[in-house]
C-alpha cells in the first residue's frame, strides 16, 4: 500500500499487517493526534490500555514505518522534551513548531489546549 493512499484507520491497519498488535495499537493511537496537538508516550500507553508501557511506545515510534501518516513527531516525553538522538529531536521540534505548537527552551509548553 502506498503511504499516500492511507486515509483512514482501516487503511492504516491494513498497511501495518506485518506489525505486532502492540505496534499497530501505538501507530493507530498516534495517527489520531490532530495537527496542532501533541501527546506523550505515557498518554499513548494509557490510550491503548498499557499504562506502564510508555518506553515500549517510544521504541515502537522510533521504528515508525509510516511517517508522516503516523505523526510520531507529535509525541513527546511527559515533561515536553523531545527524546532520542539530538538530530532527530531537533527535526521533531522544528516540525511541531511549524504546526503552531508552543516550544520554550527546547520543550513543548504542555497545556490542556494542545494535549491529545
Amino acid at each position: 500500500m502506498n503511504v499516500k493512499s492511507i486515509a483512514t484507520e482501516n487503511d492504516l491497519v491494513t498497511a501495518l499487517k506485518d506489525k505486532t498488535p502492540f505496534e499497530r495499537d501505538v501507530y493507530v493511537a498516534t495517527f489520531k493526534i490532530p495537527k496542532g496537538c501533541v501527546s506523550t508516550y505515557k498518554r499513548i500507553a494509557e490510550k491503548i490500555g498499557r499504562p506502564k508501557a510508555y518506553r515500549a511506545v517510544a521504541n515502537a515510534l522510533h521504528k515508525n514505518p509510516l511517517w508522516p501518516v503516523v505523526p510520531c513527531h507529535r509525541v513527546v516525553s511527559s515533561n515536553g522534551s523531545f527524546s532520542g538522538d539530538k538530530r532527530g529531536a531537533d527535526v521533531r521540534r522544528s516540525r511541531v513548531k511549524r504546526e503552531g505548537i508552543p516550544v520554550k527552551k527546547g520543550k513543548v509548553v504542555l497545556s490542556r489546549d494542545i494535549l491529545f
